[in-house]
């Protein structure tokens, strides 16, 4: 009987074992789901119809690189170097990737913001969790970094750290840099100058027009509504 049972046992842990390397190759092949340099994509001046139509060969939670679809945007992407709160660079380069439906509402909300004369200049985007876990180690302080065992939204493809500037390059007064923790940074800190408070208000106001929310305690953090449910990724872009 209890030789049976022994076989029984290994039996069960054989087919679970199977089944957990299973799900490990379609979690790794989802995080593979990129787009690079898309042949259809040819000039970064197309029109958004023209970019939007080549989304739909897409699945909406395929990675894919920003810069590739338009020229529209700005980058100051901290964790590729040593100026952030962290003070030292976690990111191999620097690139900015999303889900494809995080991109669509990214290039939708920027359209407004141009037509007001701005852009959006990007902080940080998709976060591999793997780096999150270099993030943990630096500061394991889930009031500053989610702890990686559970994940951001950052490493779901569907927060972006992000601010305003000119068209001509010159960044919106927001009242504080990128990544600082405290009060002055808060959305409902009102005690400022009403030049910030209105700069804030058109990020949040045109960002949550398009899908997005913030978070009360950073001006420069929005999470799309429609990617919270999607699973943490490792997907790491290429460097040259």
């Amino acid at each position: 009987m209890k030789y049976f049972a022994f076989v029984f046992f290994m039996l069960c842990l054989s087919i679970s074992c199977k089944e957990s390397a299973d799900k490990k190759v379609k979690q790794e092949k989802m995080d593979d789901e990129v787009s690079l340099q898309l042949d259809t994509i040819k000039e970064k001046s197309e029109s958004p119809k023209k970019v939007f139509k080549t989304f739909e060969s897409l699945a909406d939670t395929t990675f894919v690189r920003l810069a590739d679809f338009s020229d529209g945007f700005a980058y100051d992407l901290r964790y590729a170097t040593e100026n952030n709160f962290l003070k030292e660079k976690v990111y191999d380069c620097a690139e900015c990737y999303t889900r494809v439906k995080t991109a669509k509402a990214l290039l939708k909300a920027n359209e407004d913001f141009k037509e007001k004369g701005v852009r959006i200049k990007f902080f940080d985007c998709y976060r591999p969790n793997s780096v999150q876990y270099k993030m943990w180690a630096i500061v394991p302080n889930p009031q500053y970094v989610a702890n990686p065992k559970k994940g951001s939204i950052h490493n779901k493809g569907g927060a972006v750290d992000i601010t305003l500037e000119t068209l001509e390059g010159e960044e919106l007064d927001m009242g504080t840099d990128f990544d600082f923790f405290g009060k002055r940074a808060y959305h409902d800190n009102l005690d400022l100058p009403k030049e910030i408070l209105d700069n804030r208000k058109l990020l949040k106001e045109t960002m949550e027009k398009h899908g997005f929310w913030s978070i009360r305690t950073e001006w420069w953090h929005y999470n799309l509504g429609a990617g919270s449910n999607d699973k943490v990724a490792n997907f790491k872009w290429p460097c040259n």
